[in-house]
Parts: structure tokens; sequence; C-alpha cells
């Protein structure tokens, strides 16, 4: 395995200056060329204009062109997937949340390694981004940068504070550990729906085996809020026999699928994808949602009533041992397939895109839904922190806090685990299939272990 620079190297021209908005090309082209990138659609318009004015941006820098295709979330998905498996690539992939499918393309040799763009600014990246960004090769058995990791993001508590106080509670009342802050608003669901409200609900859990994140994400806070966190360690093992990590499995499983039965989430939870979570709180079908990013909010910002007076963010309780609780967070960016035709335009491109004040701008005029993998800007630039924008602030202080990486950050076993929804396939088997929390994690664990069987590095 080969061990990834903290200092990195700055290659290529000058460093670009915090007060810049427009940087030069890393390498001179005698010809323009093309390259083409398939990127995400943004949860809000405005990450599209970003992503525009990027590519503008660079474009006019470097006289190369960047031929984008802007693909909804889910179709983005299954097209990378279907051209990593054909060979149909285009130069440049650029994903928000890669982790189903990153992991295994870099361990199955179909992506290049992208070391010499992230080194020009591995210095300043934040720990979780270049672990996010790091995979194992299962050909040439070494770990390598296969991500430029541009942005990242934290997973608050989306809530209807109007809702909150309609059903008599406060906010400054719940309780700060995980379970007693979750089961505060089990109660509201009651007396809402006694004033009208029929189809409300406590939360918006995605219990999803569907996916392709948002079930994942919730379960693993779960996990990591009973004591599960070395599920997996740093140094890729799966540690499914440790009696602690079991029982905060079986106790995740058993809180979630417990709120199901009891009515506390919507009932075609099971089926959801990551929209649908989001669009139930902007339908207030329930009170409390736990999701990443704050896009649930900013697609509501031209709804001054919405923004600023009813819907609240908040940040983590501490765990159910009244211990303050990591945050879990990976990294979004771009990574290059093996076969386009114009890597090294992709790479310069990554390279433009990777300067601070680059990457800065671009996710500001994204109105902050991902914060930066440099966290001296998040520190140094008054947006990311001004209390005048209600959610932005308490979404960004849980980046400031602890945070730990996605499990696929130390084996691309646990991508796979993600892409079959283990853990929503478990909650589905207490919930149709009659199985105890036990029974349905030790089938999943079953399944995790033989996943991993198939990735060994040294």
């Amino acid at each position: 395995m080969t061990t990834m620079s903290r200092r990195g190297l700055i290659r290529g021209s000058v460093s670009l200056a915090a007060t810049s908005t427009l940087a030069r090309p890393y390498i001179a082209n005698a010809q323009a060329k093309t390259a083409t990138l398939w990127v995400g659609q943004g949860f809000v318009r405005q990450e599209d204009a970003a992503l525009k004015k990027t590519v503008a941006d660079y474009e006019a820098a470097s006289g190369n062109k960047i031929d984008y295709s802007i693909i909804p979330f889910g179709p983005l998905g299954q097209k990378i997937v279907s051209a990593l498996t054909s060979g149909d690539v285009p130069d440049l992939f650029f994903q928000d949340a890669p982790t189903t499918i990153l992991p295994q393309a870099a361990w199955n040799n179909k992506l290049v390694d992208v070391t010499d763009v992230v080194e020009t600014q591995a210095d300043k990246l934040s720990e979780t981004a270049k672990l996010s960004a790091t995979f194992n090769n299962g050909t040439t058995k070494q770990r390598s940068y296969y991500l430029c990791p541009i942005k990242q993001a934290a997973t608050p508590f989306h809530i209807w504070g109007d809702l909150v106080v309609k059903a008599g509670y406060d906010l400054k009342d719940a309780p700060d550990t995980w379970d007693a802050f979750w089961d505060f608003f089990k109660p509201m669901q009651k007396k809402l729906r006694a004033q009208g409200m029929r189809r409300m609900f406590a939360h918006g859990s995605s219990l999803t085996t569907v996916g392709p994140n948002d079930g994942n994400n919730l379960f693993y806070h779960f996990v990591i809020a009973n004591g599960g966190q070395d599920v997996v360690t740093p140094d890729g093992k799966l540690h499914t026999d440790d009696p602690k990590v079991r029982e905060a499995f079986i106790k995740s499983v058993d809180y979630l699928t417990r709120c199901y039965k009891d009515g506390y989430v919507p009932e075609d939870v099971l089926s959801w994808n990551d929209s649908d979570n989001n669009n139930g709180f902007h339908q207030k079908l329930f009170i409390m949602d736990f999701d990443g990013t704050i896009s649930t909010e900013l697609a509501m910002i031209d709804n001054k009533k919405a923004y600023f007076e009813e819907s609240v963010t908040m940040g983590l309780p501490k765990g159910n041992d009244g211990k303050p609780m990591a945050g879990q967070t990976g990294a979004g960016g771009g990574y290059i397939p093996k076969g386009g035709k114009n890597v090294d335009v992709a790479k310069d491109f990554m390279k433009f895109f990777m300067q601070p004040a680059v990457m800065n701008e671009n996710l500001k005029a994204g109105l902050g839904r991902w914060f930066p993998s440099i966290p001296s800007l998040i520190k140094s630039d008054p947006f990311w922190l001004d209390p005048a924008d209600p959610h932005r602030a308490p979404y960004i202080k849980i980046a400031l806090g602890p945070m730990i990486p996605v499990f696929n950050a130390y084996n691309p076993a646990w991508g796979q685990v993600n892409a079959e929804q283990l853990w929503g396939r478990a909650e589905a088997d207490v919930i149709k299939n009659g199985m105890t929390p036990e029974q349905a994690v030790d089938k999943a664990f079953k399944r995790a272990e033989e996943i991993f069987t198939k990735f060994t590095f040294g």
C-alpha cells in the first residue's frame, strides 16, 4: 500500500490568491482540446449555475473546452455503472456522493490514478476528504487517489419548528442524547393529528431497500450513536464478530423498525429514493427528518416564511452513552474512467477546480449545500458561519466538530455493502418477514462477511 503524503506537492503554476475568482490553467495547451463531463444535477438550481460558471472560467483560462451533460442524481448513477461496464465512457464523472460506485470501480482498475491532481492541494485537504478520496486497487495492490475531492457534507436534523410549537412543545426542551432526541417528537404526532393533521408523522426516516444513499447514511449514524463505529477499522478489517458492534447494529435495527411498526414513519419508506424524504418534508408529511446536506431547506429558500421562520436546522446530539457523537462524512468530486480520450484535459480541469478560491466560489454560489474539502476556507470566509442564515451555520458547525469518514474509505467492500442496501433489507426482514432484529442483523452480517472475502489487500 502506498502512503498518501500529508504535505503534498505543489505542481504547475502559482497558487491562486484567496481573493481571486479566476485561475490560470496548470498546463499550457498548444492546441485546444475538449473533454466530456457527466455531472449530477444540483438539488437547487444555483448549483447548476455554479457548475456552468466554473466551466466557463476554466475554458477562458485554459483555451480548452468542457462538453458537459447535467444529469439527475439517480439516472447519473445508472449511466455511470453502464458506462464503466461497457467501456464507452466520457472523460470525467462528477458526483456528489459516489459511495456506491467509486470504491468498486477503483478496485476493479477502471479508474485513472489522480494522485498528481490531488497532491496540488493535499496539504490543505481535511483528513476525511483524503481518506474518502483514496481507494485500494485490486490489480496494483496499492491505495491511491481516485477522487479529486471538492465537496463534503454533514447530516443535520431538519425540523418544522412551527409544527413543534403547534403541538405544544419547545425545541429548547429536546433531550441531548440520540434516542431520547428522536423520542421527543413522537408524542407530537398524536397532538397534531388531533388538530386535524391526520397524515402527520413524527419522523421521515428513510428505511429504504432501494437507496442509494439516504437509508445507509441514516442507519450508520444510528450505529455510531450506539457505539458501533468500529465495524470497519482503518486497516480495512470487518468486525462483525465484535459483540459491541453487533449490539449497536441490533439496537439500530430495533429502534428504526419499532418506529415503523408503531406508525411514526410513513408506510412507504421501504421504497423511498433519495428525494422522497425531501419531498415529504416539503409537504409537511412529518415533523422531523435526518438527511444529508441542507438541500431540504435550500429548496424552500424563495419561500421566506418557510425558510426563515418555520423550518429549523439542528446539529447532532450526544450519543446514547452521553458522550459527544461524531458525524460521518464522505467526499464528492471528479473521477476519471479509463478509456477517456482526453484524460489530460480532465485532469487539468480538476486541478483548476481544486484550487481553494475556485472551490470556495463554486460551493458558495451553490448556496452552501456542500462545504469545501479544505477546512481553512470554512474558517476564513464569513459566509459559512453567517448568523443571518438560520440553516447554514448550524449545518456547518457539525463539520467543525468530530467527524469520521464513510466506512468505504477503509475498504472498498463497504461500497458493495452500500450498493446492496444490506441494512434497509435487514429492516425489511423485521418489518415484512417476521425476523427479530438479531436474526436480521446476523443475516446481513453474513452477507457482509461474504463481500469482504472478495476484497483482500496487503
